[in-house]
């Protein structure tokens, strides 16, 4: 076993349910351009929770948000730390963070664009990764490194095809409907400003740090039917 390999284990041992690495060459910003390659993980999220969600979030659903994240950020921490043993440089991303100096609602790097880059999945009208499995029901956490990785194959297209159901279903308005490619701005399948303060004002009684997820719980993908029929409905 190789020590791609037993990265990839120990993830998936430690509660990941998918794992996959990227090269980032090209996408990285100038002080991260050190650490080309990427590795995703993927938790994915509890169907019972997300189906509950209609025209709100519920406090489980936060709760629940708030457990991943902590989650991922362990496991993270943990294959930094594998790395560093194995004798490379590495970095981990937080699962959920907004840094005001890089721009409004941004972190320190992209997950989707790592996620996108190793073949995961696609970015929906709804401004979430969309795997095949999961859907969008699934939380992402990233580890930057220098250590040379087999990486997957990038996704540059959204298989979201005509089916506008998130974009509808948004009670903020702020999903454009516009179809993914690689290296489109965010700004024009999502106002994130009306996004945010949407949930700020309806939600926040909620929990801190608001969620909402209706836009998750409609996709088709992930949902417990058949996706490849479902996807195809025109709405």
């Amino acid at each position: 076993m190789n020590k791609q390999e037993i990265l990839q284990k120990n993830a998936k041992k430690w509660g990941a349910s998918l794992v996959a690495f990227s090269n980032l060459n090209g996408v990285l910003p100038d002080n991260l351009k050190d650490l080309p390659y990427g590795m995703t993980i993927v938790i994915k999220l509890s169907d019972r929770i997300i189906d509950e969600i209609k025209d709100k979030p519920t406090y489980t659903y936060f709760h629940h948000y708030r457990s991943v994240n902590t989650l991922i950020d362990q496991i993270t921490l943990r294959m930094v730390l594998m790395i560093e043993e194995f004798g490379y440089n590495a970095l981990a991303v937080p699962a959920s963070q907004s840094i005001a100096e890089l721009g409004e609602y941004r972190g320190l790097f992209q997950h989707k664009t790592a996620a996108t880059r190793a073949g995961i999945g696609w970015i929906g009208k709804n401004d979430l990764l969309i795997t095949e499995k999961y859907g969008p029901r699934v939380r992402l956490g990233t580890v930057l490194t220098d250590m040379p990785f087999k990486t997957g194959i990038p996704i540059v297209e959204s298989k979201c095809g005509d089916c506008s159901l998130c974009v509808k279903s948004c009670p903020a308005m702020a999903l454009n409907g516009y179809k993914w490619e690689e290296g489109i701005e965010r700004s024009k399948i999502l106002d994130a400003r009306a996004c945010s303060e949407y949930m700020k004002k309806n939600y926040q009684h909620i929990g801190r740090g608001s969620v909402c997820g209706i836009c998750m719980r409609v996709c088709p993908y992930g949902k417990k039917t058949d996706i490849t029929k479902t996807a195809k409905i025109k709405t």
